[in-house]
């Protein structure tokens, strides 16, 4: 009855003398221990189950452990753990953003579109196609050819190619779990537990479809906290990829400093939130899959099946996007936008103006933003503090429409606005303080 709520009680104790001896017992309980009264019992019962568990369980020594249980406990040891999970996280900035930002890139923008295609495309349509607005619409400035398809094709599918191999490879290997296990402890300084990591997770690939997944986290608390703490800082794979691609123009220290920055946040937010938000964490328990070598055609077949969702789903937003850019800009409204913008991103990021145009378009994706973000680079517009600087607020920037709009379907309008002005007012924060903290400190990339 103590671990219920207060009408449980009621429900089933019919005499009213009897009731308020229950509930002044319960009282009395919750003001003799320091923790929550949930949480004390549960403890208790965990502490129970062990003395149990110990008298009856018989552990027979195995001579010989097999290669894959050696792999799986060093991945769950916090000692050995760490150090594997930053190894991945450098090979996949190698990976990611060598070959797939680099190399891949390189050709497709600079070579195919940049040399062929577009070239061709601009004569053709100012040659046959005798209207200018027309040409604008598809080949200007705001194209939806030297735009959209650019950004989506040129930029960003060689980057979402490289990452989906490498998040399929993990997957089908069977670490997640681990991780998820891994991070169990951490995970509960805010508020959540190690099934948490698993949307945390999702998110990398898209978080709007890890917002949707929330839903399976036991209790209220837990679900509004993951929810901030994805429409925070946890970048979908498209922006993962422009973020790498982007700090491998600079250094792997940038790259470090730019997600160490976006983790303290999350840390920050989360512990600070799971003292607000009122309610508790449930208990963890999780199945381990044994971990395995993947299987090519399993890594071929969901690399596929999402680089299908991404040319079905992600390339038509983009041309989407690019549509309002265009038409925003053909009625001014881009420049008023900008002027409200500005005083912010030159004033407080110490950004280029021309960056309140890559923030806009991140509420229409947040990739897209960052790939705005990504031709500042390319057109050498932002120094290196600059462009650390605007990766961190774009990874921290509000959610994108889409996202927005499943929050508000999870959460309700009141929630998710919340969510939206903190992590908007927030991430502008974040960015000035780190624009300061580097001037100020005079560290170099």
């Amino acid at each position: 009855m103590a671990l219920s709520d207060e009408s449980f009680p009621v429900r089933i104790i019919d005499d009213k003398e009897k009731l308020r001896e229950v509930n002044e017992i319960i009282r009395k309980e919750k003001e003799r221990i320091s923790v929550p009264l949930f949480y004390y019992i549960r403890e208790k019962r965990r502490e129970e189950i062990l003395t149990i568990l110990k008298k009856v369980r018989k552990e027979d020594k195995v001579a010989k452990t097999q290669l894959s249980e050696k792999l799986s406990n060093l991945t769950l040891n916090p000692i050995t753990g760490i150090p594997i999970f930053l190894g991945i996280v450098l090979l996949l900035y190698e990976f990611v953003g060598f070959l797939g930002a680099q190399v891949m890139v390189e050709f497709l923008e600079e070579k195919l579109f940049g040399e062929l295609l577009n070239p061709a495309l601009i004569i053709i349509f100012e040659n046959f196609i005798h209207n200018d607005f027309v040409s604008r619409m598809f080949v200007g400035e705001f194209g939806i050819i030297t735009m959209a398809l650019t950004y989506a094709i040129a930029i960003i599918f060689p980057i979402v190619l490289t990452f989906f191999i490498a998040f399929g490879l993990l997957e089908d290997s069977g670490y997640f779990p681990r991780l998820a296990v891994m991070g169990n402890k951490p995970l509960k300084v805010l508020g959540l537990n190690g099934k948490a990591i698993l949307p945390l997770i999702l998110g990398c690939g898209c978080v709007t479809m890890a917002t949707i997944t929330v839903r399976t986290l036991d209790t209220k608390k837990e679900r509004i906290i993951a929810t901030l703490l994805l429409a925070l800082g946890v970048p979908c794979s498209a922006q993962i990829a422009v973020v790498f691609a982007m700090a491998s123009a600079l250094s792997f220290k940038a790259l470090l400093f730019i997600f160490s920055v976006v983790l303290i946040q999350l840390i920050v937010v989360g512990i600070f939130s799971s003292r607000i938000i009122k309610g508790h964490s449930s208990d963890f328990i999780m199945e381990l899959p044994p971990l395995r070598i993947p299987k090519i055609s399993n890594i071929l077949y969901k690399t596929a099946m999402r680089l299908e969702w991404y040319v079905k789903e992600v390339i038509p937003i983009f041309i989407l996007g690019t549509l309002f850019l265009f038409f925003f800009n053909e009625f001014k409204i881009l420049v008023i936008i900008e002027d409200i913008f500005s005083p912010f991103v030159v004033g407080v990021l110490d950004l280029p103006r021309e960056a309140a145009r890559a923030f806009l378009m991140g509420f229409f994706r947040r990739d897209y933003g960052a790939a705005g973000l990504f031709q500042l680079q390319d057109l050498g517009l932002m120094s290196k503090v600059q462009t650390v600087v605007s990766l961190i607020v774009i990874t921290l920037f509000v959610p994108c429409i889409a996202n927005l709009f499943v929050i508000i379907k999870e959460r309700g309008l009141k929630i998710a606005l919340m969510i939206f002005v903190f992590v908007l007012l927030y991430s502008i924060m974040i960015g000035g303080i780190t624009n300061l903290f580097l001037k100020y400190t005079g560290i170099m990339f």
